[in-house]
């Protein structure tokens, strides 16, 4: 690729396990990752951005993973590494991390955040056994 290096970052969908994509890492590519405006945030010790949509619950995106107690991601996000002063390729290591942090969808309801596979996800969402509520 001539003129822009691509980026390695890890995308978290609602309801599936992460996956790789190499981005440009140009602000529309991003916006179109997250459904949206971005908003980074830094919840990690490790030198990496979590970059979501900033709108995520306002727009009652579905609820994607706990990040911390009582803090959760709505709608997809990934993680990228940080170099000085932008975002930058997510090491492999930290990769292998994330995607086994993250690896199993989870679903939030009022008695708490629950690990489930894709396919109860789907199904649920389907069935309408999960209503997403803002």
């Amino acid at each position: 690729m001539i003129g822009r290096i691509c980026m390695k970052i890890l995308v978290i969908e609602a309801g599936k396990h992460p996956y790789e994509k190499e981005i440009k890492g140009g602000l529309k590519e991003m916006q179109e990752i997250v459904g949206g405006m971005i908003q980074a945030v830094y919840p990690f010790p490790e030198e990496i951005g979590l970059v979501c949509n900033d709108e995520g619950l306002i727009l009652g995106l579905p609820f994607n993973r706990e990040i911390e107690e009582d803090y959760g991601i709505f709608g997809t996000f990934f993680i990228c590494g940080l170099g000085s002063g932008s975002f930058v390729s997510l090491p492999e290591k930290l990769i292998e991390t994330y995607n086994h942090r993250f690896h199993s969808p989870q679903i939030y309801t009022a008695s708490g955040v629950y690990n489930i596979s894709p396919i109860h996800y789907r199904i649920l969402m389907e069935t309408g056994g999960m209503q997403h509520e803002s």
